[in-house]
């Protein structure tokens, strides 16, 4: 067991992967218990196990694997990163676990493999084990089988995907082990509970035993649908359903969606392989097919139906096939034949599906036609045929044809048809079948149920009951309304009787409801047909069950539209619900007068013909009253018109009676029920009336109520005829413009055209001009309905006529029709019936196509045209497409029957002459444009090949296609083109040009796109190639589309689908979703009433108005439009519609006011993205001479997601005065949509910079304005420019300086002044230095006086790199050919001379002698003394360091210091030297009002601007509030100190040497009195750059420089060092300064230690140990965040110069020591995130390897130090600390501490090592700090004593021994000075005897490894260590201490000649050290005292900080400071010796 003992000692982890079993097998028994306890799934302790849990379950040894499987389990089940091990555990579960014969592993593999899944990893586990599937083992098979078989009843099918498994199975039932077989049926059973009869067609092929067994088994199994029982875990919700029903007794329905969720419809045809099947055609067919004889027919159509009975087949081109199979059918003798090429048809339809639909067109009409045959064989054969390809396309594709058949004389033609009709409807909706559909099918199917044959009859009843179910009755009714009651009942009765496709039997309205057919219960389609027929319902009913909300101008609301409802078309009146068209017949006069007489007043009715006026004028009078108060149902209409038209009638002479009479008229026909005969009484007398100038207007308002009571399409035709049939212009233009006003009323449905286009013409044609002009109007207003094709009717009339019709339809463009305001609206409203507006819209768009009388053209498509096209040549073929082109121009609009002019069409666009194509695609465009809507059903055939022609090689052939699509998609909507894989199909061509132009055309069609057919999805694997394609301008153009795919899809459906990807490219495309996802625009908004229709072209129809064909969308589309809609802020989305702006409102809103919301959208982390992908090179970098096109277009896509489209529209308009709109615009924005423009402003600064390259003028100063605002605006929020938007926009702006207008000119300099304000002063110095580089010599000249002007305000801290870099640049310009340059040159130099004194001159370095000489005499002629202008220097503020996770929209800038009017003041050279104050804005005080005021509050503060340096030292007194006190920290005293302290401070990095010491003598003023030390608070950075820049220019300038007198640096290093370190006295303040400034800082001070110089200089050395000092305070005193970060980055920094001396690096080390032994008490205050995230930027920077090789071995020895340190006092939660470092994983810093925690864990959890000392040790720990402190109380009391010393003394050195970290300082502190030395050196003299000769004391010094690692460099020799290897350190160590103790108290003085270095500081106790302060030189006890407690400071092993006051260097005057402190050291030395 000796062996066990090693292993048990190991931590679990290290157990696991132990060679011995027995190890890891008790590893995997504790690990498992620590899986189970562990609570938190994110603990760091998972992931110690990654690597690992593949081992568990591969354990060779069976006994430790059963273990392994079950820590696995537990693991898998608890562990948040379990996900990352899927693919290795589940492969190593079914490679060595299922081969196993212990049935357990068998279940625990079993469970883990289920248990992934459960964690969302179903996807790879299923891959691995079907991978397994493969293997040789059965074992292993089965035992796959069987996992997949408890996972798919377990998860159920949704969860498992039962494609790839299917795949396989039938190799499974051919498998020669038996028990493959057997687990194969289990599982088959298993599939088939899920998805039923879908698994029959995959296993058609397996073995008939087989089958028949399965079937027995099917057959048993519940009919009750399966339910998943175990969830995923994002399925917790459906996981707590389904307990509660379990709960509550399974009852099988409880919450009905359950049920839909639960079992996902599986469609058969999606599980099989397609097959493909041309190239598998006899050789012969095409030949075989034409043959004489039928027996070859009849071969060749046999081979064909064996190949077609693949129930899936592969897409192709079947156009030959398709066409021989329909020549059969059409004209074949034989009806044998007949029926067998029918069935060829039906199983090609079946096989391909929708991939049929392009030639069902083809087909069907001669099945139809083929109808006559009686056969029943061959009647049931084409039904079979017709209702396969029924299923592949729409009933809108084939109505025309079905239609045309209807009037056919065949009785079982017509018979036969209405069947199909029947059939047909069953597999519709409510949505599919709309009013305008439904129109024509019942008008022809009325005419059959008055057939004389009863078949015909029954078939046409049944068709109208299904109809009548399918459609609900309020939309079929309305055509009803003439069919008798019987045949009304027999219509209802067949409605009852009908058996739609899902199986509903819902009767009427209710329908709406069956949207989720259930599969397989379509009656009338056998077989495959069967299933696909579910298929086509499950897309119809599911996925278009919302659309009916859309179809023309869709409702707003959620509801379902009514499908039909209201009448249509051609019915001049519209019955709605309750408006049913009053029928009267016509009465006499007799019974008209007695009708009258019963409600009106006798007298009323005698005096109607009265000769008086009066009298017929008091009797219309009574008339109107009587009608008033009449009530509607007995109100006798036409008896009282046809009273008032009596005589005179409307000869009435008088134009009041008249008047009444015409009001009159108007009430009846608004109150009454006015019928049609009724208004054919009033009529003729009120066009006559309405030209009258008195009663006009009563005429029109009487026709207006008649148009309400008889509808307007009725009325208005009536009164055109007889407006027109009369000569009176008069009447004809007023008739006229009443009609334009009705329109614009009621709407334009129902109005036919037609009938008044002959009037219209007559009216331009007439000679009054009054009456041309209301014709034009006209014109205009129904211009607005119907669109461009109303010209059409007018191209022949005189150019001058033709011109004025443009130019009214010119003002109408882009005008949106007015909703109705009259007409059935007001009816209606009742009803609430949303649909009835929407289809009423989409019936006028089909108006309109209805309107233009087609041609038909097919005729004169004859064979010999056909054959031209096809000729072999090119001349002869052009001649054939030049005919056709004059046959379709003469023809204009054409129907859409073409013959065979399609495909001939088609093969010529694969023509070799590029010529022809171009001729082709221009025909097929005149094409389009005269079909209209009817283009549609040439989609798939003709259509498809001209997008594939976008792959051309030449760029005009693809311009040309893309046109012709266009034009296409404008007559079709892109809902043909987007269904079926058509599309898919040629994305996935590899060629590159067809790819940009097809996702680029994609691009700008899918945003405008309410809703996509589910078919968009198949194009996303092609997209996702595409994003990866090898041609830039491909992977651009699918990165431009992405978003709007995922418009559609939706961002998890995308994702979903990277599934099948690569890994690589995956991780790719997901980071591309995800940007995607930011940019993703809202869905365009439904259209709302109000925008009945939008204009467009030859077709105002396109998507909308075309009717049910373009009903499309899908209900959870809607949803997520909205979802997406709240999303983008709020704001409704603008989206262009396919023929112009939609605006989505209700109210009547014209275009303008679709610009309401907010212009800028705030996307969320946009602008960070956009950052991203600038850095990551996504995108191109702001960066150009002058802007190409690609930035153009890339600024456009990237302003689409965030900013309004009309402002962009503006914004990139081509012409200048659309930009000027577009800036007043944003100007007028700017203020109320602030985090608008701030989360845009990269984009607008971009935009503004495109503008600075426009020429126009007017352009430019509107920019210019507009960026000072924005300036202000931005300083105002306290915003901060990026160096995103910095780099984008300066550069640009810096080019505009040189304008050559003035006023342009100060204007940037104006912008430049504010931009100062929003971005650092330094980094602006950089861009405006590069300007001075130009070759326009303006801009030279402006940018170099703006550098001086920037010097002038900041100082010389503003010039970067560094001055002397720029100086020697600027210099350059003296000798510029150009005078204005020269001047700025020499004017930029004199200011940095007046803020810089003498230094320049070294600085510019050699100058020609002229160009010095200019600059002299400059010098001289500005006679400015160094520092007069200084005063007006202010620090630059720094810019803020943006937090990483701060929102860059959020960004906002610290108090910004109020600066625009120092660098005014700077600009105008004013001589001035007030200073400006920068406090924040909230304290600001008015500066003027002090000024005047200062009489009252007089600040006693040193007037320091004047430099009077006498009475600096006079008492400062705090003035008394003037008016109230702020608050204590904010007195008077504050407004002015804080502009005094940025002076001086400003002062301290002086060049010259006298400036900088009075500065710091002020400063140290301040500092020591402790009431005004706070004053410095906030300028502690500040003040530390110019102390370390002026420390920088002692070492590199004044050091060098022979001239100057030694003792003066001297002075200023006193001056500094001593200002430091009563700086850092002041806890509060030390804390103030920040990481950076402590890096240089201590850069600064460690230098300086090192600069042998400094010994020149002085003797003894006391600068370097007052140096020494203070680096003590700086590590103590800082916040110690900032400055262990600085030791980290100094010694990153140092350790990568190569020319940095090695001594530099290990001082920087013992200062992190030093640091280190401070953590104890620290650690409580330190940021450790920050920390760790700088260690773990050291590591990466210095992996261990790389330390490995420095020459010295402290550098990695320091790191691990500071780790373990950490490690020690944090335990495992330092783990929790690494949350600032970006991907952990990859992190060796958290494998360094995993390690080092693993290793403390075991020395913790070890108990066998108590007996050595670091088992003592640690238990010493654990005892109290009392009984500590007891021990040592009285082994210093034996010490103390004469007689017990020696033993005291040895007690106590076996005390230090044992207890190595022991604090003996507290006992020796109060003890003398001699009594210390006493102990320390009895203590050394007793381990000089106990170690005798064993170890001689060296200087080397070992770490002490037992403490915390921290290695103790030495004084002399830092390289040699002993004891490298770790062991025990003795007491030597301690030896070694007290020698040096001794030597430094001066008891052992050994000669000191050369200067200790900082070691001798920081890790030994320090000789005494400069003790600079004035208050602490006053007693010798009190100097001993404090020197003394700097050795206990310093001391190795105190861990306590003692606070030492030490003050400044200077003393109480500026001039006898130095030879003062000397003195006084002097003294202190004396007295130590």
């Amino acid at each position: 067991m000796g062996d066990d003992s090693e292993w048990m000692k190991l931590p679990i982890d290290q157990k696991c992967e132990h060679k011995l079993w027995k190890a890891r097998l008790n590893g995997y028994e504790e690990a498992l218990k620590l899986f189970e306890k562990i609570d938190d799934e994110k603990s760091p302790e998972w992931s110690k196990y990654l690597g690992l849990v593949k081992k568990f379950v591969t354990d060779s040894n069976a006994v430790a694997q059963l273990k392994g499987l079950e820590a696995a389990l537990a693991y898998v089940e608890n562990a948040h990163v379990a996900g990352k091990t899927t693919g290795e555990v589940v492969s190593g579960v079914v490679n060595k676990v299922f081969n196993q014969p212990k049935a357990r592993a068998k279940e625990l593999g079993t469970d883990i493999c289920l248990m992934f899944i459960e964690i969302e990893k179903g996807e790879i586990v299923q891959e691995e084990i079907l991978k397994g599937l493969d293997n040789k083992n059965p074992k292993i098979i089965v035992a796959c089988i069987e996992t997949l078989r408890k996972a798919l009843s377990e998860f159920g099918s949704k969860i498992i995907s039962l494609k790839p498994i299917i795949k396989v199975l039938p190799k499974l039932f051919e498998s020669r082990e038996k028990a493959v077989r057997d687990e194969a049926k289990l599982f088959a059973v298993e599939i088939y509970r899920w998805i039923r009869d879908a698994l029959r067609p995959p296993l058609q092929n397996i073995n008939s035993v087989q089958l028949k067994e399965l079937e027995e088994e099917w057959v048993k199994l519940p009919l009750s649908a399966p339910k998943q029982s175990r969830f995923l875990r994002s399925q917790q919700e459906m996981k707590a359903k389904f307990e509660q029903q379990q709960a509550a007794g399974g009852d099988a329905d409880a919450g009905g969606d359950d049920g839909d969720e639960a079992v996902p419809q599986v469609d058969a045809y999606e599980l099989l392989e397609a097959v493909e099947i041309l190239s598998k055609l006899p050789k012969d067919f095409y030949d075989k097919i034409e043959a004489k004889k039928w027996q070859e027919r009849k071969e060749a159509l046999e081979a064909v139906e064996v190949l077609v009975k693949n129930p899936k087949l592969e897409a192709g081109d079947y156009a030959d096939l398709v066409k021989a199979l329909k020549k059969v059918v059409g004209k074949d003798t034989n009806v044998m034949l007949v029926a067998l090429a029918a069935k060829c048809l039906a199983g090609l339809a079946t096989g391909l599906r929708k991939k049929f639909g392009q030639y069902a067109g083809h087909v069907v009409p001669t099945i139809l036609e083929k109808f006559k045959e009686k056969k029943p064989q061959v009647v049931q054969a084409l039904q079979e045929a017709i209702d396969a390809i029924f299923l592949t396309t729409t009933l809108q594709n084939l109505s025309e044809d079905i239609l045309a058949v209807m009037d056919n004389k065949n009785p079982t033609i017509k018979q036969q048809t209405s069947l199909f009709i029947a059939r047909s409807f069953r597999h519709c909706n409510s949505t599919v079948l709309s009013k305008s559909l439904l129109k024509p099918f019942c008008a022809a199917l009325l005419k059959h149920i008055n057939d004389s044959a009863p078949e015909v009859r029954d078939a046409a009843f049944e068709a109208l009951g299904t109809a009548l179910k399918v459609a609900g009755e309020k939309a079929v009714n309305p055509f009803l309304t003439d069919v008798d009651k019987l045949k009304l009942d027999r219509i209802k009765e067949s409605a009852e009787k009908v058996e739609l496709a899902g199986g509903s039997r819902a009767s009427g309205g209710a329908d709406r409801k069956e949207s989720k057919p259930v599969a397989g219960k379509a009656p009338a389609l056998s077989g495959a047909a069967g299933d696909k027929d579910t298929k086509d319902n499950s897309k119809s009913g599911a996925q278009k069950k919302a659309p009916a909300a859309k179809s023309g101008g869709p409702p707003k609301k959620g509801k379902q539209a009514a499908a039909g409802g209201a009448g249509s078309t051609g019915t001049k009146g519209k019955k709605g619900s309750e408006v049913k068209e009053i029928f009267e017949p016509e009465l006499s006069i007799e019974v008209c007068e007695e009708k009258a007489s019963a409600v009106l007043p006798a007298a009323c009715l005698q005096q109607l013909d009265s000769g008086n006026w009066k009298e017929r004028l008091a009797c219309m009078e009574e008339f109107q009253k009587a009608v008033e108060l009449m009530d509607r149902a007995e109100m006798p209409c036409q008896a009282l018109v046809r009273m008032l038209a009596k005589k005179p009638g409307w000869k009435e002479t008088n134009f009041q009676v008249m008047q009444i009479k015409l009001h009159i008229v108007a009430l009846i026909a608004q109150k009454g029920t006015f019928s049609k005969t009724s208004a054919q009484i009033v009529l003729d007398g009120l066009v006559d009336k309405i030209g009258d100038v008195k009663c006009g207007n009563n005429a029109k308002e009487a026709l207006t109520a008649i148009a309400e009571a008889c509808q307007l399409p009725w009325t208005a035709e009536q009164v055109m005829s007889m407006a027109f049939s009369q000569k009176n212009p008069k009447n004809q233009s007023e008739t006229l413009n009443w009609l334009s006003n009705a329109i614009k009323e009621f709407g334009f449905s129902g109005l036919n055209v037609k009938a008044f286009i002959s009037n219209v013409k007559t009216a331009l044609a007439a000679t009054n001009p009054a009456v041309r002009t209301s014709a034009i109007t006209l014109l205009g207003g129904m211009y607005l309905y119907v669109g461009p094709p109303l010209r059409m009717f007018f191209e022949d009339e005189k150019p001058a006529l033709l011109s004025q019709i443009d130019a009214e339809f010119e003002k109408m463009q882009g005008q949106t029709p007015p909703a109705p305001t009259r007409g059935n609206t007001r009816h209606v409203a009742g009803s609430g019936d949303d649909g009835e507006e929407g289809d009423e819209q989409e019936d006028a768009g089909n108006d309109v196509v209805d309107l233009l009388p087609r041609t038909d053209i097919s005729d004169k498509i004859t064979s010999e045209l056909v054959s031209k096209i096809g000729d072999k040549n090119w001349k002869i073929r052009k001649e054939g497409l030049d005919e056709v082109a004059s046959i379709i121009n003469e023809a204009k609009f054409i129907q859409p029957s073409i013959g065979e002019l399609a495909p001939a069409l088609k093969s010529r666009l694969n023509d070799s002459n590029k010529i022809l194509v171009q001729q082709t695609l221009t025909i097929l465009q005149q094409l389009a444009t005269a079909m209209g809507p009817n283009i549609k059903q040439h989609v798939k055939n003709l259509g498809i090949p001209i997008v594939t022609i976008l792959g051309d090689s030449k760029s005009n052939v693809r311009a040309a296609s893309l046109t012709t699509v266009n034009a296409w998609i404008e007559q079709t909507g892109m809902k043909e083109w987007l269904e079926g894989e058509d599309l898919s199909e040629e994305l996935k061509k590899e060629n590159p040009f067809l790819r940009q132009e097809l996702l680029g055309w994609l691009a700008e069609k899918l945003p405008t796109l309410r809703s996509v057919p589910s078919d968009l999805v198949l194009c996303v694997p092609h997209l996702y190639s595409c994003l990866e394609d090898r041609n830039g301008d491909v992977r651009k153009k699918a990165q431009d589309a992405l978003p709007f795919f995922m418009m559609h899809l939706g961002f998890e459906k995308m994702a979903k689908a990277t599934g099948k990807l690569k890994p690589t490219s995956k991780d790719q495309v997901l980071a591309m979703l995800e940007k995607a996802k930011a940019n993703m625009p809202a869905k365009p908004a439904p259209l709302s009433k109000a925008s009945s229709r939008a204009i467009g072209t030859a077709a105002a129809k396109s998507q909308v108005a075309s009717g049910s064909g373009e009903d499309y969308s899908s209900s959870t589309m809607e949803s997520k439009a909205d979802a997406k809609k709240a999303k983008a802020g709020g704001t409704a989305p603008k989206s262009k519609g396919i023929q112009g702006k939609k605006v989505p409102s209700k109210s009547n809103l014209k275009e303008d006011d679709d610009r309401s919301g907010p212009v800028f959208i705030l996307v969320p982390n946009g602008k960070e993205q956009r950052m991203k992908d600038e850095k990551g090179l996504k995108v191109l970098k702001w960066n150009f001479t002058t802007p190409r096109d690609e930035y153009i277009e890339q600024l456009k896509t990237q302003m689409s997601s965030c900013v309004a489209r009309w402002l962009q529209d503006e914004m990139f308009h081509a012409d200048f005065q659309h930009h000027n709109k577009a800036i007043a615009v944003m100007v007028e924005h700017l203020d109320n949509e602030r985090d608008g423009v701030i989360s845009c402003l990269d984009l607008i600064l971009k935009w503004l910079t495109l503008r600075f390259f426009d020429t126009n003028t007017s352009v430019l100063m509107k920019v210019l304005e507009y960026l000072k605002l924005l300036f202000a605006m931005l300083n105002q929020e306290e915003y901060h420019l990026t160096e995103n938007e910095a780099t984008s926009f300066i550069p640009y702006l810096v080019l505009k300086v040189g304008e050559p207008k003035d006023v342009i000119r100060r204007d940037v300099r104006a912008i430049l002044n504010r931009m100062c304000l929003v971005y650092p002063a330094s980094k602006m110095f950089t861009f405006i230095m590069e300007g001075t580089k130009s070759k326009n010599s303006k801009q030279r000249a402006e940018c170099l006086e703006e550098l001086g002007c920037l010097v002038e305000s900041y100082g010389m801290n503003v010039c970067q790199p560094t001055p002397g870099k720029v100086l020697k640049e600027i210099a350059i310009h003296i000798g510029d050919r150009d005078n204005t340059v020269r001047n700025a040159a020499l004017n930029t130099i004199v200011t940095v001379y007046n803020v810089h004194g003498d230094q320049v001159f070294k600085q510019i370095g050699n100058l020609s002698e002229k160009d010095m000489s200019m600059l002299e005499e400059r010098i001289k002629r500005s006679a400015k003394r160094p520092n007069a202008t200084s005063a007006k220097q202010v620090e630059e503020k720094p810019q803020r360091t943006q937090n990483a996770s701060a929102n860059a929209n959020m960004l906002r800038k610290g108090p910004a210091e109020d600066m625009s009017s120092k660098l005014n003041q700077a600009r105008n050279m004013s001589g001035h030297s007030e200073t400006t104050h920068a406090v924040p804005r909230e304290f600001q005080l008015d500066l003027d009002e002090i000024e005047n005021d200062n009489g009252t509050v007089r600040c006693e503060m040193p007037a320091l601007v004047q430099h009077k340096l006498d009475d600096i030292f006079e008492p400062v007194l705090i003035p008394e509030p003037k008016i109230r006190a702020v608050s204590p920290h904010f007195d008077d005293m504050h407004s002015n100190t804080a502009s005094t302290i940025n002076f001086v401070i400003s002062q301290v990095a002086s060049g010259d040497i006298n400036t900088s010491i009075q500065a710091l003598a002020q400063i140290d003023e301040v500092l020591r009195q402790e009431d005004k030390a706070e004053a410095m608070s906030g300028h502690i950075d500040q003040f530390l750059i110019a102390t370390f820049m002026q420390l920088r220019l002692i070492y590199n300038t004044h050091m060098a420089d022979e001239k100057l007198d030694k003792d003066e640096i001297v002075k200023l290093y006193s001056c500094i060092i001593g200002n430091m370190i009563s700086l850092f006295q002041i806890e509060s303040l030390a804390r103030e300064a920040s990481a950076g400034v402590l890096k240089d800082l201590m850069h600064g001070l460690i230098t300086l230690m090192l600069d042998s110089r400094v010994d020149d200089l002085e003797e003894d050395q006391q600068i370097i140990k007052s140096v020494n000092l203070l680096v003590v305070k700086v590590l103590e005193k800082s916040d110690q965040t900032n400055i262990l970060s600085a030791l980290l980055v100094l010694l990153q920094d140092c350790l990568l110069t190569t020319a940095s001396s090695p001594k530099f690096s290990e001082l920087v080390m013992k200062c992190l020591w030093r640091m280190v032994r401070l953590l104890p008490e620290t650690i409580n205050t330190i940021n450790l995130d920050r920390i760790m995230l700088d260690i773990h930027i050291f590591m990466k920077v210095f992996p261990k390897e790389k330390l490995k090789q420095c020459k010295s071995e402290f550098p990695i020895r320091t790191l691990k130090t500071l780790i373990h340190t950490l490690c020690k006092l944090k335990g495992p939660k330092l783990l929790d600390h690494l949350t600032m470092i970006d991907n952990k994983n990859e992190s060796e810093l958290e494998a360094h501490l995993c390690k080092m925690m693993k290793h403390s864990l075991d020395q913790t959890g070890s108990k066998s090592d108590k007996g050595t000392e670091k088992g003592a040790s640690r238990t010493d720990e654990k005892t109290p700090k009392a009984k500590v402190n007891d021990i040592l109380a009285e082994i210093f009391k034996k010490i103390g004593s004469k007689e017990n010393t020696k033993e005291g003394l040895a007690e106590l050195y076996e005390y230090k021994k044992k207890y190595s970290d022991a604090d003996i300082e507290p006992f020796l502190k109060n003890s003398s000075q001699f009594f210390q030395s006493y102990v320390e050196r009895g203590l050394r003299l007793i381990e000089m005897e106990r170690e005798g000769k064993g170890r001689i004391p060296s200087t080397g010094v070992s770490p002490q490894m037992e403490v915390s690692c921290i290695p103790t460099p030495t004084n002399t020799v830092p390289s040699s260590i002993g004891n490298a290897n770790g062991e025990e350190v003795g007491p030597s160590v301690y030896l070694e201490r007290l020698k040096i103790l001794r030597q430094r108290c001066g008891l052992d003085n050994a000669k000191q000649e050369d200067r200790a270095p900082l070691t001798s500081q920081l890790s030994k106790p320090s000789v005494p050290t400069v003790a600079s302060s004035t208050d602490m030189l006053h007693s010798k006890l009190s100097q001993l005292r404090e020197s003394r407690e700097q050795y206990q400071h310093i001391d190795l092993d105190s861990n306590q900080t003692h606070s030492s006051g030490i003050g400044t260097t200077t003393s109480s005057s500026a001039a006898s400071n130095i030879d003062d402190l000397k003195k006084r050291l002097e003294r202190i030395k004396s007295s130590r010796k």
